[in-house]
């Protein structure tokens, strides 16, 4: 019988039962968890000094918890919401031990009692029409990588999609009309939680992706790098800040904006919402579980603020004119 009070054997269950066959959680929010595990698990068995497979559940007591927080705000560096990202995952871990161990429930009530800290929301970064544009324009459509980058960036601000979404889109995801100017066109994308929805595609996006996947088969993947491979998240990421960092120089405004493929996918709503696409609409197409989630978009605009300001603008009362200074009507009355 496994002795429940070993650390590893609840880590590893954990980490391959609950988040993968229990919980289903994408692939990025394993990794998360599992990175702060990493993490945690060292620096337990540092303070307990014991080897890392001897450690014990009770050796990562929400003290060493504590230590283990501070550790990545000082030492670390880390902002503030990485450490609560981190406390998140050990809340998560702590609570999935105490449901299959009773012996272990006032050890997670003790860990779960550690508070989130508050921090500063930093406002949504999104693009003007002018610079999503000059954004679109930076690549060189005359070669062959030019145009499957300007298409990476199309496809980003016609879907909304994250750069791992992007990244693992298989051919036989995209149901392409063959008259993009008169059928419909779209894509199944697949989401956080394996959550899958469709986006309406473009003319123009269905056009280009038609002509980059012509000829290749329904079980490949549709955006590609220079040497032909699937190009990854991390590869899109870099492509997206190597474009606009190319038309800084004549957009000034760039530079003060971290442009990411998550900027571009705010840049998305932000303009359906300027364009009247209703809000639960907005919803569907970037893939939010909750109605709050797409809310934020419209506490951003500044323009839309302007505007319904303008509407309930007081306008200021016009001082009357005394009667005798009414010319018109006193030539009126002595004429009678």
């Amino acid at each position: 019988m496994a002795d429940i009070t070993k650390l590893g054997p609840w880590v590893r269950r954990f980490l391959q039962e609950h988040l993968i066959s229990e919980r289903n959680l994408s692939r990025n929010t394993q990794r998360s968890y599992r990175d702060t595990l990493a993490l945690l698990i060292p620096f337990a068995a540092r303070e307990a000094q014991r080897k890392v497979d001897e450690l014990t559940v009770f050796e990562v007591s929400e003290k060493c918890v504590g230590r283990f927080l501070a550790e990545i705000e000082e030492v670390r560096g880390c902002s503030i919401a990485t450490r609560n990202q981190r406390l998140a995952a050990i809340h998560a871990f702590s609570h999935f031990v105490a449901i299959h161990s009773p012996e272990h429930i006032a050890w997670c009530e003790q860990v779960r009692a550690i508070p989130f800290k508050k921090c500063t929301k930093r406002v949504i970064t999104y693009l003007e029409k002018e610079e999503m544009d000059a954004l679109l324009a930076a690549p060189d459509l005359k070669t062959t990588q030019g145009r499957r980058d300007h298409l990476m960036l199309l496809f980003l601000y016609n879907t909304g999609a994250r750069a791992d979404e992007a990244a693992q889109l298989h051919i036989a995801d995209l149901d392409l009309a063959r008259a993009p100017s008169r059928g419909l066109s779209s894509v199944r994308i697949c989401g956080k939680g394996n959550k899958e929805r469709r986006c309406p595609v473009w003319p123009q996006t269905t056009a280009e992706l038609m002509s980059a996947i012509d000829g290749r088969k329904p079980g490949e993947h549709v955006f590609l790098n220079r040497y032909g491979r699937p190009i990854t998240r991390f590869g899109i990421h870099g492509l997206v800040e190597r474009y606009s960092q190319k038309i800084t120089t004549r957009l000034p405004s760039l530079g003060a904006k971290r442009v990411s493929p998550h900027c571009i996918r705010h840049t998305t709503a932000t303009h359906l919402l300027r364009a009247g696409v209703d809000i639960n609409t907005i919803r569907a197409w970037m893939g939010h579980v909750s109605l709050d989630t797409t809310n934020v978009y419209a506490e951003i605009d500044l323009e839309m603020k302007a505007a319904a300001l303008a509407h309930c603008e007081v306008k200021g009362v016009k001082p009357a004119r005394r009667w005798n200074e009414d010319k018109g009507i006193m030539a009126f009355l002595r004429a009678l």
